[in-house]
């Protein structure tokens, strides 16, 4: 079970959120949490929900809540039974709840281990522990009971913790530093609203924005608490607010230093496949995210022209400057294709962006993508979810849960989100926040009327651009005196672009790279071209972009000219040198420089060195292109030369990084595809990082497009590099998608992998009864193809979530199975690696002496066939078991070789694995200036690759200090 009280009374049994009952009810069990572990008598029971005049049947009342919230927290307890949350005594009633199961129990804990650190110096760790207890109120105290029953003392203190830990968050903060500071800064700002007449919080604030550079701010928030002290009660400021005053008058305002980041998480050990690892507590998890600030925001056009009627428009919707608005502010900005909404977005975007002090996120939701790679919701709430610091394993199953996770997030948070190119309102509903104080821009091609309708927002329709403001366009990219010397070709040009910023900004660009041409002569081929191509509208002045886009393709040469309609074969969202040379049949070094054309036109753009973008509408016109060209440009053969690459690179990668593990030997690809070579672990990773949205794309497209067979076979050779770094949902979703292909084509063994990877993944979700069913389905389909090794790693699989559910007897019993399947297909590594499973199998158990046994013959066997990477696992193994009986010496013995081996293959998550372990010995045998030493470097090189793993080893430095200032160091 798991309780909130600071904001609206929620309870969960799992992961399932309880119906509380009726208001008196929850005003209840409200009063119970805020007195956890604690009787409270039924007197004072009444007093809180009825006040001075209670009904005669109150107690009745009282007793007929209590027995409803016992079978709610407890279904089945016998009439008569024993609660284990709710328990009766001393004339009262006493709700039980775990410290790690109540928020603000959590909050309590983490406000006094703030105080221990700043008893001893820690100014930065006690900002931090303040910053993370303030994260955990999502409003007042038992918010949504009734007024009459909030108003109770027993809620009002409560909430008077919050104010207190406000105001030492803010004292902690101007002595740990700026960063710490503009962190605390949202939630000191939220306070002083609620008490503007408290001065040392209205102080404390002043201070605060002047040490993180709003030194304006903190001057007009005294001359407003001066007017309000005036106006109110009579008297002046303070000491303490005017000795503020003239700390910032002064500038001696502290500045403090850089604090570190912060985290909580768990650790869960690894082995060299991403199978031989323990089952992770649930205790273990963090309960809340770190706050974090994104700037997505697209750079702002340096030579913005016009729009001012809709910047006035769009300014005001906002309310003045510093008031508060009512509910969320949507501004949904809608106009044909080309008509510049993206960038009047933008524009406004960053001319109001300073007042949302809490960040702001992008995303370009392809609502209107030609090769249908529309950016689903659920994708589009992952984004936002990771931008705000959730990690990928923290993330709640289903579209309906992440989207609350989501609005959660944002509850207490003034944020600008920028939805941008939606394809209707249901694309964005999910999007949208539930509190006020956010601000949401829609553009769209579409006019969103459900959302003006169902959601209020505001509609602004973004018409051509008039004919003074397309001649200041002209004037701004070309200069003002090149238009003055030919005032009728610019006005021609004008008209022939049909007043649409896109196409002028096609027109323009061409004829400012070419000093030397005339306008008369761009106005000449222009109209040369008109009519070639169908309009963008069928109404009133014809908005011709497309006559823009020939132009400017028909100047590109014949190969370039190809490479622009090849393009729209590939799923982007970005487009790599090699992979657009597989498409085109080239080497790279023949493709580059007709990418640097095509930049050059403005038909491309380079997002970073060697990786190119696309403008949707330009996409469109290169599919049209396509689609009207003879069978020479067949889409067919360049598609899965495109295929090859992505297929025949990751499957390259994932030799790299996974060498001693067995690999889907994918079919020769053609001479013509480029595949990537990697020199490193590092390299090979890298690759996957950047590339990991295209080759999830790639995987849905090949499905699409007649290519099933390289769908299920790039997702069987993702299956590690998704599982390692935690992304168990996307997994999920492209392993279904595999499922599918495979089915299509009759495929036995390609459905074989997508069961098996199914299988695990769902174990990995906690879903076991559908791991199960598809680990049983592998394991005979791998059987009706004769693969033993195939078998041999179901059964690992089906060890591994036995391991997870503690049944350590029936993990023992399938890689024993495995074995005898390796031993037949003659896999000698995979068969060394069950023997390390196997022993990590009984360190589960604690059984450590058989551990020993085990690991120490997968040593030997690995050693003899030359596997590093299962050498370097088993020594770590081995160091694991002897950690446990308190060999301590002999574990760090076995630790170090396991170490030198992972540096050495540069496997950077396993020797970050295993520093922790060297840590964790160290700990345990009392050398805590090693272990410290130990672990601070894991964290480094997990904060580096950006593993989840990282918060695990931040939770680790932070209870080791906070122990050690305690003088009771806790045991490894």
């Amino acid at each position: 079970m798991r309780f909130a009280v600071l904001g609206p009374v929620r309870a969960w049994r799992g992961d399932t959120e309880l119906e509380l009952g009726p208001p008196k009810q929850r005003a209840l069990l409200a009063l119970l949490l805020t007195r956890a572990g604690h009787p409270v008598a039924v007197h004072d029971i009444v007093d809180a929900l009825w006040g001075q005049n209670p009904p005669d049947s109150a107690v009745n009342v009282v007793q007929r809540h209590i027995g409803s919230l016992r079978r709610l927290l407890e279904p089945g307890l016998p009439a008569r039974g024993v609660s284990r949350w709710l328990v009766r005594g001393s004339g009262g009633y006493r709700l039980e709840v775990d410290p790690y199961c109540l928020d603000l129990l959590r909050f309590r804990d983490l406000r006094q281990q703030a105080e221990d650190a700043a008893r001893h110096g820690g100014t930065a760790e006690a900002t931090e522990l303040l910053i993370e207890a303030l994260a955990l109120w999502r409003g007042p105290t038992a918010s949504g009971i009734a007024p009459e029953v909030r108003s109770h003392p027993v809620f009002a203190a409560v909430d008077g913790e919050h104010l207190a830990a406000v105001k030492e968050a803010a004292e902690q903060a101007l002595e740990a530093g700026p960063g710490p500071g503009a962190r605390v800064l949202v939630t000191l700002r939220q306070a002083a609203a609620q008490h503007p007449l408290d001065e040392m919080l209205q102080a404390r604030l002043i201070l605060v924005l002047a040490a993180t550079g709003h030194q304006a701010e903190a001057l007009d928030v005294y001359r407003n608490i001066r007017a309000r002290l005036a106006g109110e009660l009579g008297v002046d400021p303070g000491a303490e607010l005017q000795a503020a005053q003239q700390q910032v008058l002064s500038q001696t305002v502290p500045m403090g230093c850089p604090a570190p980041t912060r985290g909580a998480g768990p650790d869960e050990p690894d082995h060299s496949d991403g199978i031989g690892a323990g089952p992770v507590s649930a205790a273990a998890q963090p309960a809340d995210t770190a706050t974090v600030r994104p700037a997505q925001l697209p750079a702002d056009l340096p030579v913005f022209t016009g729009r001012s009627k809709e910047l006035e428009g769009l300014r005001m919707l906002l309310p003045t400057a510093g008031g508060a608005a009512s509910s969320v502010v949507i501004s949904a900005i809608g106009g044909m294709a080309g008509v510049g909404k993206t960038t009047l977005a933008v524009h406004w975007a960053h001319q109001v962006a300073e007042r949302f002090p809490d960040g702001q996120l992008y995303v370009n939701l392809r609502g209107f993508h030609p090769s249908d790679s529309v950016m689903g919701t659920a994708e589009a709430i992952r984004s936002f979810l990771d931008a705000l610091g959730v990690p990928s394993h923290r993330l709640p199953a289903g579209l309906e849960t992440q989207a609350a996770l989501y609005r959660s997030l944002l509850a207490d948070r003034r944020m600008l989100i920028l939805l941008d190119n939606a394809h209707d309102t249901e694309h964005v509903r999910p999007l949208l926040p539930g509190a006020p104080g956010c601000l949401v821009i829609v553009t769209s091609r579409n006019q969103l009327c459900g959302l003006v309708a169902g959601d209020g927002a505001h509609f602004v329709t973004l018409d051509l651009l008039s004919e003074a403001e397309a001649l200041a366009f002209l004037r701004r990219r070309l200069g003002a005196e090149r238009v003055r010397r030919e005032p009728a070709a610019a006005a021609e040009i004008v008209s022939a672009c049909g007043n649409l910023p896109l196409a002028l900004a096609i027109v323009s660009a061409r004829a400012a790279v070419n000093p030397a041409f005339t306008l008369a002569s761009v106005a000449a081929e222009l109209r040369e071209s008109r009519g070639s191509l169908d309009a963008f509208s069928a109404e009133a002045p014809v908005a011709d972009a497309r006559t823009a886009f020939s132009w400017s393709y028909n100047l590109l040469s014949p190969e370039a000219a190809r490479i622009f309609r090849l393009l729209a074969l590939h799923p982007g969202p970005d487009y790599s040198l090699a992979a657009m040379a597989s498409l085109a049949g080239q080497r790279p070094g023949q493709t580059r420089p007709l990418l640097a054309e095509l930049a050059r036109a403005h038909l491309i753009f380079e997002v970073v060195p060697g990786r190119f973008g696309c403008h949707e509408l330009l996409r469109t016109y290169a599919a049209e292109l396509g689609q009207a060209r003879n069978a020479s440009d067949e889409p067919g053969p360049a598609r899965r030369r495109m295929l090859d690459h992505y297929l025949h690179s990751t499957h390259a990668a994932e030799r790299i990084l996974a060498p001693s593990r067995e690999h889907l030997e994918p079919k020769p690809h053609a001479a013509e595809v480029t595949v990537l070579p990697f020199a490193d672990q590092a390299q090979a990773a890298a690759w996957l990082d950047v590339n990991r949205p295209v080759l999830l794309a790639v995987i849905e497209q090949g499905t699409r497009h007649g290519s099933g067979e390289h769908s299920w076979q790039l997702a069987a050779t993702l299956e590690r590099y998704l599982d390692r770094s935690g992304r168990w949902q996307e997994q999920a979703a492209a392993q279904t998608t595999a499922m599918t292909a495979a089915q299509c084509l009759g495929d036995i063994r390609g459905q074989a992998y997508a069961h098996r990877a199914l299988g695990f993944v769902n174990g990995r979700l906690g879903n076991w009864e559908e791991a199960d069913e598809h680990l049983a389905r592998a394991l005979k389909l791998f059987g009706e193809i004769g693969d033993p090794a195939g078998q041999g790693r179901v059964h690992r699989y089906f060890a591994f979530l036995a391991n997870r559910r503690l049944r350590h007897d029936e993990a023992l019993d399938h890689y024993r199975r495995a074995s005898d399947l390796y031993r037949t297909a003659g896999r000698r590594s995979e068969e060394a690696s069950v023997f390390n499973e196997v022993g990590w199998t009984y360190i589960l158990m604690g059984e450590y002496v058989k551990a020993l046994g085990e690991c120490g013959q997968a040593l030997a066997l690995h050693r003899e066939i030359g596997d590093r990477n299962g050498e370097a696992a088993a020594w770590d193994s081995l160091g694991y078991a002897h950690h446990h009986l308190r060999a301590h010496d002999e574990a760090l013995a076995c630790y170090e070789p396991a170490l030198e081996l992972y540096r050495a293959i540069r496997d950077r998550y396993l020797e970050a694995d295993t520093l922790v372990h060297i840590g964790d010995s160290h700990h345990a045998a009392d050398h805590h200036v090693q272990a410290a030493s130990a672990w601070r470097q894991a964290l480094a090189i997990l904060d580096e690759i950006g593993h989840p793993d990282a918060a695990g080893v931040r939770d680790r430095l932070k209870h080791t200090a906070a122990s050690g200032m305690r003088g009771n160091p806790p045991k490894a």
